[in-house]
């Protein structure tokens, strides 16, 4: 049975509920039918964990690419007045027109190239990593130009100091420019994080069950979208404050640190 008829659940109700006014019953059924019918709650835990397992596994490689292409392009414009080499020119014209491309088009028209056309995943797992690939590179283009930001906020003296020191460039971006860069832009990789975990609510258009597909789900059992919806944005606040939050106590930390 997926279906309870509002008639059939009054009956069954205690007698407290029964008096209340029809409005607000109604209320109460349409969470019951949401929540508590069948295990429902479970739909929205099991959506949630596929949600962060995306968001997390995104972020990882959307940083990884987006370091990548921030080191080559910092590079390449660090080198520009001493002519760098053609490998260097030809990665650097690559990571522009990557950038273009993926920051150009919709990541619903991304999602749906990899999941019908590129990968076209016929396992839950395969889906999973269909969406965390599409949604990772996507982050990647826009990770890219916070690290190259954070790269070039640091005094060109840093540089010469490290290749005073007998270092070369790469163990002089390491050791030297990278640290100091990461502290200043993970802030806005924070900030990353919130948009790709919202932006998760896309990757139902490629059957993947998240939190939002699931909600979807429920919907269509019960014929009934107030209870489901709201709940799903209620959902994605509470996250979203609460990683604002956790944001918010990370830079106070290092403001401090810099005193």
């Amino acid at each position: 049975m997926s279906f309870l008829t509002f008639a059939g659940w009054i009956e069954t109700a205690p007698a407290w509920i029964q008096g209340m006014p029809e409005w607000l019953q109604n209320l109460l059924y349409q969470l019951y039918q949401t929540f508590i019918f069948e295990d429902r709650w479970k739909w929205f835990a099991d959506g949630l964990k596929i949600t962060f397992i995306v968001t997390l596994g995104a972020l990882a490689i959307g940083i990884v690419i987006g370091v990548i292409i921030a080191i080559i392009r910092s590079s390449y414009d660090n080198l520009r007045s001493t002519k760098p080499s053609v490998l260097l020119r030809i990665a650097n014209s690559f990571c522009k027109l990557y950038l273009t491309v993926i920051r150009g088009t919709p990541m619903m028209v991304q999602l749906l190239i990899m999941g019908f056309v590129i990968m076209i995943p016929k396992t839950d797992f395969m889906t999973v990593v269909c969406g965390i690939l599409t949604l990772g590179i996507n982050s990647g283009a826009y990770v890219a130009e916070i690290a190259r930001s954070g790269i070039m906020s640091i005094n060109a003296g840093q540089m010469e100091a490290g290749r005073s020191l007998g270092l070369n460039y790469v163990q002089t971006m390491w050791h030297i420019i990278i640290p100091q860069a990461v502290k200043n832009i993970l802030p806005a990789l924070g900030n990353e994080m919130i948009t790709l975990l919202k932006d998760t609510s896309l990757v139902s258009i490629i059957m993947l069950r998240d939190v939002t597909k699931q909600t979807q789900n429920i919907v269509a059992k019960t014929y009934s979208p107030f209870v489901p919806y709201i709940s799903l944005a209620v959902i994605y606040l509470v996250i979203v404050i609460i990683l604002t939050k956790l944001l918010g106590i990370l830079e106070r930390r290092l403001r401090k640190s810099d005193h």
